[in-house]
C-alpha cells in the first residue's frame, strides 16, 4: 500500500495543517546534517539555496558547466500564478480547477491546491530577486493566457522567462556558495544511489572533466534532475536531458509513476531532416494572438499568403469554440497530427501547420506584436529564414515535457526514506497532462515553499545519526557496480554509435507510444525494445577511454537506463485502458475523436516497481479520491 501522506482537514486548510505540524531542526542542529542536491535547474537551485539559507550542509551537483545552464533556461512563455491582477474572475480555487481538469483528474486534489495556493508568493519572491517580468505602461506587472484556461494568469519575461527565473534562483544559489553553506559540482554526474539501512544516504558521480569516480555521503538526497522527454531523440529539450539520475534511483527502490504520461507540445518549429539532433520549441504564448490552420484542400502546395480566408481550416477555432487557439497542449497537438494525417499538413515535408499573426497585426500593430514577441520572431527567423511578420510560421508537434516520474508522497519523498525528488524529476503535480506555464511554477514552489518544510520534517530525526561515511561497505558495492557497466561499455567495440540506438529508439517510441497508442503497437514496441537493447549490448561502439574525458561514455549510459524506461512507458500505456491526457488509446474514443477516459476501472496512479533485469514490473495502485471536485467530461468546445 502506498502512504500519500495527504494530511486531514478542508482542502484550503492541509497545507497549512501540515507546516503546523512539521517537526523543525533548531538552527545548531542543522550545522550537523548534510543534504546532496542533484539537479541545478529552477527546482535544484531554489531547494539547495534555501537548504544552505537555513544552515545546512549542502553538496549541488551537476552536469553542465556551470548552474546557469540547467534546461529551466529553455522555458519560454511564462509562470502561472493565480494573482487576478486582470480582475477576470481568478483565484487559488479556479487555477486549482484549471489544472486538474487540464491533467483529465488524474492528479491528487491536495498536491493541486497547493501548487496553486502557493503560486501566490511565487511572483513576490521572483520580483524582489530582481526577475524583469512584463509590466503595463503604468508600471503593473502584467499577464498573458495560455492553453487550457481562460483567464489572465501567466507572468512571463518577454519569450524567456525560464531564463529570467533561474538567473534568479543562481544567484541565491551562489549567494549560499559563497557564504559557505553550499559546496557546488559543476560537470559531475550522478551514476547511482546509495542506500543504506533502507535510507537514501548518498550517491557515486563521475568527474565528466577527469573521468574520477567520487563518493559522497549525506542524510538526504534531492534528485531535481528534469524529465525524460529526450528519450524520443527529436524534442524540445537539449541534448543533454536525460532520466539516468531518475532511473538508477528507481532501480534502487523508488517507484516510478505514470512513465507513460509525457507531452508533445503543440508549438515547435518542424522536423526538417536525418541532420537533425533536437527540435525548437516556440513558446505557447504565441497562442494568443496566433491563429493556426490548415488549408482546406488536401496537398495543397499555393504559398500561404495566396491561400484566401474561406480556403483555410482554423481546426482548432472550429472544433472547440469556447477556447479555440488556446485548447491545452494535448488536445492542440493531437488535432494538428490528426490534420497532418489526413494530408493537410504544410510545409517540404508536410508535417506542419501554420501559425498566423496577420490579424493580430492588423488590429494591433506590428510594433504591439514586436513589443511582445519579438525574440521569438527573431529567434524563428534565424532559424528558417523566414519572416513571420510577413507570413505565418510553420510549427509542429514534438516531445516536451514527462508529467511521469518518481512516485512521492505529499512530501515529495519518494518511496526511499531520505530521497526527495522535486520538479519534473517526480510526478505530482500535472496529471495526465500539464497546462503552460505550470512547469516553472511547480518547479519553483517545490524548491522554495514545499520542500524546505518536509525535508526538515525528515532531517528532525536524523540529529543523533551523526556523519554519514562515504566509505560503509553499500558505498563499495555500488561503485564497483558502476565501475562494471562503464567497463563493459569500453569492451563492446562494435561497429553502431550510440546515436544510432538512441534515435532508433526514438523513432520507435514516438511510433508506437507517442501522441497515439493502441494495444497491437504497444506490444510491438516491447519486443523491438529489447531486440534494440541486445544489439546494442553487441554492437554499440564506445570510443575513447573510460576513466578520461568522453562524451560518448556518458550517452552511453544514458540511452542504455534509456531502453528500460521506454519498456516501462509501453507497460504503463499497456495497462491502462482508457484515453487521458497525453495518453491517448486509439481503442478508447468518442465517435468525434476524443478522448474517452474511465473513471470506473483506472482512477488511480500508476505506480511501479523494478523487478530485476528482464522481468516484468510490478503495478501498485494509488487510487485517487476527488472530495472537491468530482471528475467531468474534459470538454473545451
Amino acid at each position: 500500500m502506498l502512504d500519500s501522506k495527504i494530511p486531514q482537514g478542508p482542502l484550503e486548510q492541509k497545507w497549512a495543517n501540515y507546516k503546523k505540524k512539521a517537526k523543525l531542526v533548531n538552527p545548531a542542529n542543522r550545522k550537523k546534517l548534510d543534504v546532496i542536491v542533484v539537479g541545478t535547474g529552477l527546482a535544484g537551485s531554489s531547494i539547495a539555496a534555501s537548504l544552505g539559507e537555513m544552515g545546512y550542509n549542502v553538496k549541488s551537483f551537476c552536469f553542465q558547466d556551470s548552474p546557469r545552464r540547467a534546461h529551466s533556461v529553455a522555458a519560454q512563455g511564462g509562470v502561472n500564478a493565480a494573482k487576478n491582477y486582470k480582475n477576470d474572475g481568478d483565484s487559488v480555487y479556479r487555477m486549482f480547477v484549471d489544472t486538474l481538469k487540464g491533467g483529465d483528474f488524474r492528479a491528487r486534489e491536495a498536491n493541486v491546491y497547493r501548487m496553486a495556493e502557493c503560486s501566490l508568493n511565487l511572483i513576490d519572491q521572483a520580483v524582489a530577486q530582481g526577475v524583469p517580468f512584463g509590466r503595463e505602461y503604468g508600471g503593473y506587472l502584467n499577464n498573458r493566457s495560455f492553453g487550457g484556461v481562460q483567464v489572465s494568469r501567466t507572468f512571463y519575461a518577454r519569450g524567456q522567462t525560464g531564463q529570467q527565473l533561474l538567473l534568479g534562483a543562481y544567484q541565491a544559489l551562489m549567494r549560499q556558495v559563497g557564504k559557505g553553506t553550499v559546496q557546488l559540482y559543476s560537470r559531475h554526474e550522478m551514476l547511482d544511489l546509495v542506500v543504506i539501512d533502507g535510507k537514501a544516504r548518498g550517491i557515486i558521480v563521475r568527474n565528466l572533466d577527469t573521468g574520477e569516480m567520487e563518493r559522497h555521503a549525506a542524510h538526504a538526497v534531492v534528485l531535481a534532475t528534469g524529465g525524460y522527454g529526450k528519450i524520443y531523440y527529436l524534442s524540445t529539450l537539449a541534448m543533454g536531458c536525460n532520466g539516468s539520475a531518475i532511473w538508477r534511483a528507481h532501480k534502487k527502490g523508488a517507484l516510478m509513476a505514470s512513465p507513460s504520461w509525457i507531452q508533445v507540445h503543440p508549438t515547435s518549429l518542424p522536423h526538417t531532416g536525418d541532420y537533425q539532433s533536437k527540435l525548437t520549441l516556440m513558446s505557447e504564448s504565441l497562442r494568443n494572438d496566433g491563429r493556426i490552420w490548415v488549408p482546406s484542400k488536401a496537398n495543397d502546395h499555393r504559398q500561404p499568403n495566396d491561400i484566401p480566408e474561406n480556403e483555410r481550416d482554423y481546426y482548432l477555432e472550429r472544433r472547440y469554440p469556447a477556447f479555440g487557439n488556446l485548447a491545452p497542449r494535448d488536445i492542440s497537438s493531437r488535432a494538428a497530427k490528426e490534420r497532418i494525417d489526413a494530408g493537410f499538413g504544410i510545409g517540404p515535408l508536410k508535417n506542419a501547420v501554420y501559425l498566423d499573426f496577420s490579424k493580430a497585426i492588423r488590429e494591433q500593430g506590428k510594433e504591439k506584436i514586436q513589443e511582445k514577441y519579438g525574440n521569438l520572431f527573431e529567434m524563428y527567423l534565424k532559424i528558417t529564414g523566414y519572416n513571420a511578420y510577413n507570413e505565418p510560421m510553420m510549427i509542429s508537434p514534438s516531445a516536451h515535457f514527462s508529467m511521469g516520474g518518481l512516485w512521492v508522497d505529499y512530501e515529495l519523498m519518494t518511496t526511499i526514506p531520505g530521497l526527495f525528488a522535486l520538479g519534473e524529476a517526480n510526478f505530482a503535480d500535472h496529471g495526465a497532462n500539464r497546462l503552460g506555464a505550470n512547469s516553472l511554477l511547480q518547479a519553483s514552489v517545490d524548491g522554495y515553499f514545499i520542500a524546505p518544510y518536509t525535508i526538515a520534517n525528515y532531517l528532525a530525526d536524523e540529529i543523533h545519526t551523526g556523519k554519514i561515511s562515504p566509505d560503509a561497505p553499500e558505498f563499495d558495492v555500488a561503485e564497483q557496480a558502476v565501475k562494471q557497466q562503464i567497463e563493459e561499455f569500453m569492451n563492446i567495440k562494435g561497429t553502431k554509435t550510440v546515436d544510432y540506438f538512441h534515435k532508433t529508439l526514438g523513432k520507435l517510441l514516438y511510433d508506437y507510444c507517442g501522441l497515439a497508442r493502441n494495444e497491437k503497437g504497444l506490444q510491438y514496441a516491447i519486443q523491438e525494445i529489447r531486440k534494440l537493447k541486445q544489439e546494442f549490448y553487441k554492437d554499440v561502439r564506445v570510443s575513447g577511454q573510460g576513466d578520461k574525458m568522453n562524451t560518448e561514455l556518458e550517452k552511453a549510459g544514458r540511452v542504455a537506463d534509456y531502453f528500460e524506461i521506454g519498456e516501462l512507458m509501453c507497460y504503463d500505456a499497456l495497462t491502462r485502458n482508457e484515453s487521458c491526457g497525453a495518453h491517448f488509446r486509439e481503442e478508447f474514443q468518442t465517435p468525434d475523436g476524443e478522448a474517452l477516459r474511465n473513471d470506473t476501472e483506472y482512477q488511480f496512479i500508476s505506480a511501479w516497481a523494478w523487478k530485476g533485469e528482464n522481468n516484468e514490473p510490478e503495478l501498485i495502485r494509488e487510487p485517487l479520491v476527488f472530495e472537491e471536485i468530482q471528475p467531468t467530461v474534459r470538454s473545451y468546445k
